[in-house]
């Protein structure tokens, strides 16, 4: 692909999360090609179908949370607290607004494009896993296994997606992250 090609690409991405905000999985490649002045026929000379498209969205959003990630580990001005805090909560510019609680939508009808989200969750943890133990070793967090920890925080995702508990709530993705990073961290008990 080239510089060219790869730039609609990335606007063709941009077009398919702001109308997945809008409309979750029901926007059409018409309302791409309207959206950005473009002919579907155009549309079709990057992806062959919708699924081929959301499926590039996933891996984009998931690529840039792993760069926000490797930016957060090699950061030496932050301390390792701060760090697992951040790495946990990764979300990198511009994306914050991907409304990706509506991924439970996918479940039912595109079990496919559903895998592929709950794969890119449950990888790609070694960068977590080393600040976790770097932190026990140090002794700024506390010995719960890992596994423990990873489990915990994969499962309250995944109900983000499964369930459509943050429609229903009126919680953002971004908030329920936090809130789910904040509870591993500091548990739910008031500090004296």
């Amino acid at each position: 692909m080239d510089e060219r090609d790869l730039e609609l690409k990335r606007r063709i991405n941009a077009s398919a999360v702001k109308l997945f905000n809008r409309k979750g999985f029901k926007f059409t490649m018409d309302d791409i090609a309207t959206d950005l002045s473009i002919s579907k026929k155009t549309i079709y000379t990057i992806f062959n179908n919708k699924d081929e498209m959301f499926l590039s969205v996933i891996d984009e959003t998931f690529s840039k949370i792993k760069e926000e990630e490797d930016k957060i580990y090699h950061d030496d001005s932050l301390d390792i607290v701060t760090k697992i805090y951040k790495i946990l909560g990764a979300m990198p510019d511009g994306y914050a607004e991907f409304d990706i609680g509506k991924i439970y939508q996918l479940e039912g009808k595109y079990p496919q494009l559903f895998a592929q989200v709950a794969e890119r969750l449950e990888t790609g943890w070694e960068k977590t896993i080393d600040l976790l133990e770097r932190g026990m070793a140090e002794g700024k967090i506390k010995q719960i296994p890992i596994p423990i920890i990873k489990a915990m925080f994969e499962a309250s995702l995944e109900q983000f997606f499964k369930r459509d508990i943050l429609k229903k709530t009126q919680i953002s993705y971004t908030d329920a992250l936090n809130a789910v990073v904040d509870i591993i961290m500091n548990g739910i008990v008031v500090s004296e």
